[in-house]
């Protein structure tokens, strides 16, 4: 019980000495008077928790492939680090590939428990610097399959933006129409308005 205790308390030690440049951790550990060590790890408890019970899990997913890769993202092209770039690049194929796989199969997803603890592993693995599971995605399956497919994309992105321009021009075209209809309307009602009341 002694080893258990002594390594908990390591584990406690190293992650303090971590978190120990985060202000707002600091912050929070005056006001409260528990150690931020305690805080983080209960943090990530309840946020464990929130993820395996389903409590805004898709949120939270988002969140977790967003918000990191997006400041990483910001550093690697504020400092010019040109490894970093083509990380962050690959990671955003990655996820967008994925999110377009989950769009399609989210009448599956749904039945699949603990999806969202699992997804936001995958992203976890895919962005982390130390595993670099998006550069392994890329380069073993999606670079050959977006190569081998590249014209076919292209084309359907060009029909999908002439698609969206016919639609943006009938639509535009049917919004005027309906305003001038509505004008027109409302200017016929205050002539018999101002007619009506001449008669009276």
């Amino acid at each position: 019980m002694d080893a258990a205790k002594d390594a908990l308390h390591a584990q406690l030690v190293q992650l303090r000495t971590s978190i120990d440049d985060i202000e707002f951790l600091q912050r929070l550990e005056d006001q409260t008077n528990v150690p931020k060590e305690y805080l983080s790890a209960g943090g990530a408890a309840l946020l464990l928790v929130m993820i395996f019970l389903g409590i805004s899990a898709g949120s939270i997913s988002s969140i977790v492939g967003f918000v990191y890769p997006a400041f990483k993202s910001f550093q690697a092209l504020e400092h010019r680090v040109s490894g970093e770039v083509t990380q962050w690049l690959i990671y955003w194929v990655v996820y967008a590939f994925f999110s377009i796989i989950e769009v399609f199969a989210d009448f599956l997803l749904y039945w699949i428990p603990f999806y969202y603890a699992f997804k936001i592993a995958f992203l976890a693995w895919a962005m982390l610097p130390q595993t670099r599971g998006a550069k392994f995605l890329y380069d073993s399956f999606l670079k050959d399959f977006l190569k081998s497919n590249e014209t076919k994309i292209d084309a359907a992105l060009k029909n999908a933006k002439s698609a969206a321009s016919k639609v943006e021009a009938e639509t535009t075209k049917t919004v005027k129409e309906a305003a001038k209809a509505a004008i027109e309307n409302v200017a016929e009602n205050m002539k018999k308005s101002g007619d009506d009341k001449k008669e009276e």
